[in-house]
């Protein structure tokens, strides 16, 4: 599998204002042109000295690159502008603080099959290319995106499908990379097929930034291409409103009217989002434009980010002050990715206060304690259980349930 050709000369300008519209809409010249050279940057932006030392040591430690699109929306003169501090490097990404790894989530252990990472029973990450639109300061799998474009090798992606083929436990499919939605349609489309060729496999995922920073690429062929293999969910990735444009809506649009559900997994990155009110805006934009905000991630403890991170007392809070002041549907889960691959935790705000044998103490957004008295009845076993589910295999379930009660067994 091929990337679709990126190498052109460089027009003399980027700048929106000196692009005709017709070339600026092609997301094609958008991937040819992205920004990705100090001297380009410091024609581009009024660069700080920690800007400069970052980018300086880019090469071989890390990706830069931006489309023209995105770098259009940063304020060109200040250096805390919430979509420049996302895609401009500092020196800070140089350090190795406490904790830190190149590979936080362990996702390369977890890895049976190259390209595969098989963490959670029932659902895979398949990484289909490790190219990504822009090469954001935060990211988690930067040991990843490598330093030239290129696809997984069909090859490694057919050892990927027979792996799926052969575990029928296997019932969703998150497609990754790098960004899938800078594959070509019919590159695109062969991953998908293949992948809904197989019988056990209910639920196709796709996590992209695409509407976020190359939302030109979105157009009803896509969205036709990809509507054909529902049930298929999106999550994109948006961080701030000023990331929330025109295009990026239209983007959205597009794919919600093909009835793609639209999920938003945020990152709580320190002085870009760690504010109520940046938080509140951007969640009910999000909803205005059909996009259910379902993550908000602390975050990872990847090589370089120690001073993007946000404090997890500052997460909680900022929940806080969510929960109770806007619709439950703009209220995402806070979760840590466990370092290592121990999975996805939630975590936030503490409501219930005091847990008896038959009663709780609850406290509301307000902060008024409630009594809630527990039922009398406490026999929660599904007796028609055996006939539905007459027939099927249940013992992992029932141990799974087993499990989890003895969680529970002294409270």
């Amino acid at each position: 599998m091929t990337l679709i050709d990126l190498g052109a000369t460089r027009p003399r300008s980027l700048r929106r204002a000196d692009v005709d519209e017709a070339t600026w809409n092609d997301w094609r010249w958008q991937l040819r042109n992205r920004v990705d050279d100090p001297a380009a940057f410091e024609r581009l932006l009024t660069l700080t000295a920690d800007e400069r030392a970052g980018l300086a040591a880019a090469p071989g430690l890390f990706r830069v690159g931006v489309t023209p699109y995105y770098l259009d929306l940063i304020d060109r003169d200040n250096p805390f502008c919430p979509v420049r501090m996302q895609i401009v490097p500092t020196i800070h990404e140089t350090r190795q603080a406490r904790g830190e790894l190149l590979d936080p989530l362990g996702e390369d252990a977890a890895s049976p099959v190259p390209g595969l990472t098989h963490r959670y029973p029932d659902r895979v990450l398949m990484l289909a290319l490790n190219r990504c639109a822009i090469y954001c300061r935060h990211c988690n799998r930067r040991r990843m995106v490598g330093h030239e474009d290129h696809s997984i090798a069909k090859d490694d992606l057919e050892q990927a499908l027979e792996y799926l083929r052969g575990n029928k436990k296997v019932k969703d499919v998150l497609i990754s990379g790098g960004d899938p939605l800078t594959l070509a349609d019919d590159k695109l489309e062969w991953v998908l097929s293949e992948v809904r060729k197989i019988p056990h496999i209910d639920i196709i995922r796709i996590g992209t930034r695409v509407p976020v920073c190359l939302p030109m690429r979105v157009d009803h062929d896509l969205a036709r291409m990809l509507a054909k293999y529902h049930p298929l969910y999106i999550n994109t990735h948006f961080n701030h409103p000023k990331e929330i444009t025109p295009e990026a809506r239209r983007a959205c649009g597009i794919l919600a009217d093909a009835g793609i559900p639209l999920g938003n997994q945020a990152v709580l990155l320190r002085r870009v989002n760690s504010s109520v009110r940046v938080l509140r805006r951007l969640l009910r934009e999000l909803l205005k434009m059909r996009v259910r905000p379902y993550y908000l991630f602390l975050g990872d403890p990847a090589f370089g980010t120690d001073h993007l991170r946000t404090p997890v007392g500052k997460g909680i809070e900022l929940i806080e002050a969510i929960r109770g002041h806007m619709s439950g549907m703009a209220v995402p889960h806070l979760v840590i990715d466990a370092p290592g691959g121990g999975g996805k935790i939630p975590v936030g705000p503490q409501y219930v206060m005091a847990w008896g044998a038959d009663r709780l103490v609850l406290r509301n957004f307000e902060g008024k304690l409630v009594t809630y008295h527990e039922p009398e009845q406490r026999d929660c076993s599904v007796p028609y259980d055996e006939v539905f589910f007459a027939g099927e295999p249940g013992d992992d379930v029932d141990d799974e349930a087993r499990g989890v009660a003895a969680l529970f067994e002294d409270t």
